[in-house]
C-alpha cells in the first residue's frame, strides 16, 4: 500500500477517534432534550431567569421549592405544595401532574406518559438548557 493511502486511512481513523471523543463529552440527550422540551414545555416556559410567561421559568428549577419562582402568580395548590423539584419529583409530575398537584393551573396539560422523553426533558433542565 503506497505512503500517502497509509497516510489517509490513519487520518480517516484519527477523524472517527475524535468525533467519538467528542461525543462522549457532551451532555447526554441534549439535542433530544430541546427537541423534547421544545415540544411539551416551550409554550408556556422559558429556561431564562426570570423570564416568566403563562408558565414559571424553569431556571435552576431541580432543587427549587414548587411555588416559589418570585413575581409568578401561582395556583394556592402550588403554592401549598410541600415540596422540592428533584428528578423523581420532576418524573412524576411531567407525567401526570394531577397525582402531584391537584388543582395546578397547568391545563390543559395532561402529561407524558413516555418515561424515555420525560427522562430527555429532565436531563435537558438539570444541565440548565445546555445546548440550547
Amino acid at each position: 500500500m503506497p505512503a500517502g493511502a497509509i497516510a489517509a486511512a490513519w487520518l480517516i481513523a484519527l477523524i472517527g477517534v475524535l468525533e467519538w471523543a467528542l461525543a462522549q463529552g457532551k451532555p447526554a440527550d441534549t439535542d433530544d432534550g430541546l427537541l423534547a422540551f421544545n415540544n411539551a414545555c416551550r409554550t408556556c416556559h422559558t429556561l431564562r431567569e426570570g423570564d416568566n410567561r403563562l408558565g414559571p421559568n424553569l431556571y435552576k428549577i431541580v432543587g427549587r421549592r414548587a411555588g416559589s419562582e418570585p413575581n409568578y402568580g401561582y395556583s394556592s395548590a402550588m403554592k401549598g405544595a410541600d415540596l422540592v423539584w428533584d428528578k423523581a419529583t420532576l418524573d412524576r409530575f411531567i407525567a401526570d401532574p394531577d397525582q402531584v398537584v391537584r388543582g395546578h393551573n397547568m391545563k390543559p396539560y395532561g402529561g407524558i406518559a413516555k418515561a424515555e422523553e420525560r427522562a430527555k426533558i429532565i436531563a435537558y433542565l438539570e444541565a440548565g438548557g445546555a445546548g440550547k
